[in-house]
């Protein structure tokens, strides 16, 4: 009977345990709760979108009111649409400094506190942190991104119809501006995370973020080589901002689908090397 008992007890506790694969999504999700309130908690988290939100909006306005000073002239509905989709796109190139900031403090941050031991101490597989802040973080900052762009549109709009310049927000073309902004905005900060995640210093992570989407494209107009001329449209910045759309009409252009697997690739990359080191070092 004691011989049964003692047998029978690690096949009962096996059974009330759950399986590896029902545990595994349900842990995933309270890791994904986690980062998401770690996110909120940020204080850069709040300013940092308010800023995104807010130069989006202003700099549309700027834009569409600059626009609506200058001569009257009737544009075809096609050029119309075209200059919406410049005012909505051209705060983009502003408002990814601020989601590549804070890409880098979401993770960076918590190295310099020291706070990430009790996350992997919680969490020991560490990449399911690294996957859970890259989806809290995107999913964040394409909200605010879609927030801002449609925010811009609203906003600019009054003046460009001063001009004659009208564009439905449901307008196919002027729905990817807006889409793909935010879908830009997104990746950009996903991409700064991998950055924070290898180098684990705010500092210097912001500086290799700015340096390659400010510094890389100048550096590489700047050299006298056609190699390096070459090189320009395959940087995360300039292919993101040519994934809008904006550039087909350039000669020998690529097309916006290559450019958003150009913008895929280093993000991709960033977090793959940011996982790798991850990995193998202490935290």
């Amino acid at each position: 009977m004691t011989t049964h008992t003692l047998d029978s007890a690690p096949e009962s506790r096996q059974a009330r345990m759950p399986s590896a694969g029902s545990a595994g999504p349900l842990r995933f999700i309270g890791i994904l709760r986690s980062e998401a309130i770690k996110l909120r908690s940020l204080r850069s988290t709040v300013w940092s979108y308010a800023v995104l939100v807010l130069v989006s909006v202003g700099l549309a306005v700027l834009l569409a009111a600059t626009l609506a000073s200058a001569p009257d002239e009737q544009l075809p509905a096609e050029a119309q649409t075209a200059v919406v989709m410049q005012v909505i796109v051209f705060p983009i190139g502003f408002a990814q400094l601020v989601a590549a900031v804070l890409g880098v403090l979401f993770i960076a941050g918590e190295y310099g506190t020291g706070m990430v031991r009790s996350t992997f101490t919680a969490v020991p597989r560490r990449l399911s942190v690294l996957w859970a802040k890259s989806v809290v973080l995107f999913a964040a900052t394409f909200i605010v991104g879609l927030i801002a762009t449609v925010g811009g549109y609203l906003a600019s709009a009054p003046f460009l119809a001063r001009s004659g310049i009208i564009a439905p927000l449901g307008d196919p073309d002027v729905v990817r501006a807006a889409v793909g902004g935010a879908l830009y905005l997104a990746l950009i900060a996903v991409f700064s995370l991998g950055i924070g995640t290898m180098v684990r210093n705010s500092a210097g992570g912001i500086a290799i973020v700015l340096g390659i989407i400010l510094i890389l494209p100048t550096v590489l107009q700047v050299i006298p080589t056609d190699w390096a001329a070459n090189l320009v449209p395959y940087v995360i910045s300039d292919a993101g901002l040519g994934a809008l759309g904006l550039q087909s009409d350039v000669p020998g252009a690529l097309e916006p689908w290559q450019q958003l697997l150009i913008v895929l690739g280093w993000v991709a990359a960033s977090l793959a090397a940011g996982a790798t080191l991850m990995k193998r070092r202490d935290a």
